[in-house]
């Protein structure tokens, strides 16, 4: 049975038992399937890891030429703050205890 198109480990974590993966983002019919876990005591440390995220995303756009960094990394905050004004779709969170897993 064929399963997702997952992505790699990233080298820096193989073989390290102090990794803890924290979230795990798909594309599903058009829309985004996660799974995460909560992992830090205070909720702003999220904002550093979505701005991390951000700014991977931006290089990986100006090293396939299709945007500069900033460029790109300016769409993205755009966007950002634009569905968090009005959301295209809230979605809802489900625990895993109810999700069966």
């Amino acid at each position: 049975m064929a399963g997702p198109k997952e992505q790699p480990l990233p080298p820096d974590v193989i073989g390290r038992e102090d990794a803890t993966e924290v979230l795990r983002a798909f594309v599903l019919d058009g829309g985004l399937s996660i799974a995460f876990t909560r992992a830090f005591e205070e909720p702003d440390v999220w904002g550093m890891l979505l701005v991390d995220v951000a700014r991977h995303a931006a290089r990986a756009y100006a090293r396939e030429g299709d945007y500069t960094e900033e460029d790109a990394l300016a769409r993205i905050i755009d966007m950002f703050e634009a569905e968090l004004a009005r959301p295209t779709d809230p979605g809802t969170t489900t625990p895993r205890s109810k999700q069966g897993h």
